[in-house]
């Protein structure tokens, strides 16, 4: 995970609100980030309905990361 990520969770409080991981990637996926997050904000839900695309797909994923979005029922 980013530093500059890590760092904005380790500062802000985020109990009781929705976390919902994405990410561009280079071959790691989301690794151990979903975890992480829930460690470093233990009173928040991170969604298990994140979206991780790889860095090679990137470029023609508009529709994927569209449908995601529409989906999540934000």
């Amino acid at each position: 995970m980013p530093m500059p990520l890590y760092t904005f969770l380790e500062e802000y409080d985020l109990s009781g609100k929705t976390i919902i991981p994405f990410t561009a990637h280079g071959g790691s996926g989301f690794s151990n980030t979903v975890e992480t997050i829930g460690q470093l904000q233990p009173d928040a839900q991170v969604s298990d309905n994140g979206l991780s695309i790889s860095r090679n797909d990137v470029a023609g994923a508009e529709e994927e990361i569209r449908s995601w979005a529409e989906n999540l029922g934000l």
